[in-house]
């Protein structure tokens, strides 16, 4: 498509809306000569008559009628087009309000935030830490990092870096206690467990026992109902638990917890972003994401 056909489309969409060379020219900034000629040349090229012009007015024709609707969608999304641009080149600003649970808000966004205010200090962080799953068009939330399947289609979304389920103890612990080699030496060993606060099931040991994957739910002394009370129980000596990686990594570094039963340990691919289609050109969101990938 040439430039003057474009040109005629804008020039025929303006005075089709408004109902007049002169407003439509106005509306411009050009001459109404310019936007007659303009329309004109469209109509040839064209070959459909697009108004019924008369002294006093300007009225569509049928076929006018029905390409202006055509012409106005186009128009509109060629804006889009340029917003979508500007927002790129924006930089991030206002409140960023993100929903994740109490584990991956400790573990891996608040330890980022930062660094990411120093970088962008005009955004302000709302971080809302539940395990309860929110919705986000309902509650204006900008981004959330959830953990398992997705269940909303209206969302967008980005896969995160896989993590893993491994089985911790203290190093007291295992110093007065076997190291269990196998899933099954569990059965020796005291034990905590964590408890869903949605559903109220017990959390299920996953190991990788051969070719299979394999779950256990130990019989444990005791059961909480968040993992960091998991972490927290086991550092303590209470026995052997399950975690993430992401949640354990800060224990093991400071030497409180170690490691066990690797060789069984089961990756995870189910950490989500997920963003509204509203907020895909929000610079904030999008510096969010790129900070998201990087800790991946």
């Amino acid at each position: 498509m040439g430039i003057d056909r474009l040109t005629g489309l804008i020039a025929f969409a303006k005075a089709g809306s408004l109902g007049s060379y002169t407003a439509a020219a106005r509306s411009l900034s050009i001459s109404p000569s310019a936007i007659s000629k303009s329309v004109q040349r469209l109509e040839q090229n064209l070959g459909v008559a697009l108004f019924t012009r008369t002294t006093r007015s300007l009225t569509l024709t049928n076929e006018g009628r029905e390409l202006h609707e055509r012409t106005l969608r186009l128009l509109r999304d060629a804006e889009e087009i340029e917003q979508v641009a500007k927002a790129a080149r924006a930089a991030p600003s206002g409140n960023l309000r993100i929903a994740t649970s109490l584990p991956i808000g400790l573990h891996v966004i608040a330890p980022a935030l930062a660094e990411f205010r120093r970088l962008y200090p005009t955004v302000t962080i709302d971080l809302r830490l539940s395990d309860q799953m929110v919705d986000l068009i309902e509650e204006g939330i900008d981004l959330a990092v959830r953990i398992g399947e997705l269940s909303d289609s209206r969302l967008l979304s980005r896969r995160l870096s896989p993590h893993r389920l491994c089985c911790y103890a203290s190093p007291e612990y295992l110093a007065k206690r076997s190291i269990p080699k196998h899933p099954n030496e569990l059965e020796e060993h005291e034990t905590v467990n964590m408890r869903y606060q949605s559903t109220g099931q017990v959390f299920r040991w996953p190991f990788q026992i051969g070719a299979r994957e394999v779950e256990i739910v130990p019989s444990s002394g005791i059961v909480v109902d968040a993992s960091e009370g998991v972490m927290a129980a086991i550092a303590a000596g209470a026995g052997i638990g399950m975690g993430t990686s992401f949640a354990a990594a800060a224990w093991v570094k400071r030497g409180e917890l170690k490691p066990i039963l690797l060789e069984f340990a089961v990756d995870r691919h189910n950490i989500t972003a997920v963003w509204p289609e509203s907020r895909r050109t929000n610079p904030a969101v999008r510096a969010f994401l790129m900070m998201l990938a990087d800790l991946a």
